[in-house]
């Protein structure tokens, strides 16, 4: 069963700069967000 997420950017700068990062990373947004998550929780919890 395919999920979707839908995200809200407060305004046209704030998505091209994560686009750009993501281009430059070489990923997709799925992969964004799980790289986000990793490096979350390779944190530890006070970091957060």
């Amino acid at each position: 069963m395919t999920k979707y997420v839908k995200i809200e950017f407060d305004n046209e700068e704030q998505y091209e700069s994560l686009k750009e990062t993501k281009d430059h990373y070489g990923f997709t947004w799925k992969g964004m967000l799980l790289k986000a998550q990793r490096t979350l929780e390779s944190q530890p919890s006070d970091e957060a």
